[in-house]
């Protein structure tokens, strides 16, 4: 999986504050702490495409793999001993600004960060953090992998029908069903749905506006398809697909579909959400390829600039806080100009 698969396959200080503080403690949870929610949960046994999961008793030691994972048992008040490196977001660490800030706001003893960078399990490496249980809903984990893991004794936790195709709620309610916090996630749930659509209220203006995803990676024209989690977020807040984006679909993909230049003036959406480098985005309006589109004709773009920000639209409890504020400001601008 190249970089840019690994992000389709994968922001404001106060609003990551409102968020921890509504979906998480403010100390990791203990054994004893989350006893009560906790209570009459297990056994229990949690079915995935790769073979049952059968945690005995509430885990303790929690590893995460894959995607929104880690974000999901953080929201629940409860700090990993192992998670995934992020080779495409993260900093020098290798800890994205969102995970890292939750890490903060919990404190408790760092996680152990397992290589992600050829997006394979290092077992030996996992086990050496002694998990309870392994969480990987939204991942790219192999039955080679699961097998593994599991005949070391560790119950995983897999996707329920296929590699990295996993609603993102589903992620967190099966996380939250892992750890015996069935209601607690569906809480973070309901908050951040009430967060999205308060957001739609506030700007109505976005309410039947057309808006496509075209992105330029290298030459190649990616279009984002309505099964995308990143789409869903545009259309919670009041934005629609044109018919012109599934038209388009080839069928090669689920949630996304490339574009031949020939036909990118057929993307006839009011808006433009896209994706680019820091500083490419004057390039990428300006190009004459780009300028086929009749949105980014007439000057209305929103853009996500570098690997942060575009890792962060695909929807976690942690991104969708740290996201919004930039995302909202953005969509804002280009629908002005879209509708002026």
């Amino acid at each position: 999986m190249n970089r840019f698969r690994s992000v389709l396959a994968t922001t404001a200080a106060g609003v990551v504050a409102l968020a921890l503080a509504g979906c998480a403690s403010a100390a990791p949870e203990t054994a004893d702490e989350s006893a009560g929610a906790a209570s009459g949960a297990f056994p229990l046994t949690i079915e995935s495409a790769l073979g049952d999961a059968v945690i005995e008793t509430e885990p303790t030691r929690v590893a995460t793999w894959g995607w929104g994972a880690t974000d999901a048992v953080l929201a629940l008040g409860i700090v990993p001993v192992a998670i995934p490196s992020d080779d495409y977001s993260g900093g020098d660490d290798r800890i994205s600004p969102w995970i890292a800030d939750a890490l903060d706001e919990l404190g408790g003893e760092a996680p152990t960060i397992l290589d992600n960078s050829t997006f394979e399990l290092k077992v030996e490496e996992l086990l050496a953090t002694d998990p309870d249980v392994l969480i990987a809903p939204y991942s790219g984990l192999t039955q080679e992998e699961f097998d593994e893991v599991t005949g070391a004794g560790i119950p995983v936790v897999a996707y329920p029908e296929g590699a990295w195709v996993t609603p993102w709620r589903d992620v967190v309610t099966i996380t939250g069903e892992a750890l015996g916090m069935d209601a607690e996630a569906e809480a973070i749930l309901a908050e951040l749905d009430a967060t999205v659509a308060d957001a739609a209220a506030e700007h109505p203006e976005f309410a039947g506006t057309t808006i496509s995803t075209p992105v330029d990676s290298a030459g190649v024209w990616y279009l984002y398809l309505p099964a995308d989690p990143r789409v869903e977020i545009l259309e919670d807040l009041g934005f629609v697909s044109p018919p012109s984006v599934t038209e388009l679909d080839t069928g090669e993909s689920t949630f996304y579909t490339t574009v031949s230049p020939e036909n990118l003036d057929k993307i006839d959406s009011d808006v433009v959400l896209t994706f680019v480098d820091e500083g490419a985005l004057e390039t990428f309006t300006s190009s004459t390829t780009a300028q086929l589109i009749p949105a980014v004709q007439k000057g209305a773009v929103a853009s996500l600039i570098n690997g942060e920000q575009v890792s962060a639209l695909t929807p976690t409890p942690l991104t969708l806080p740290w996201i919004l504020p930039t995302l909202l400001e953005e969509l804002a601008a280009a629908t002005a100009i879209a509708q002026g």
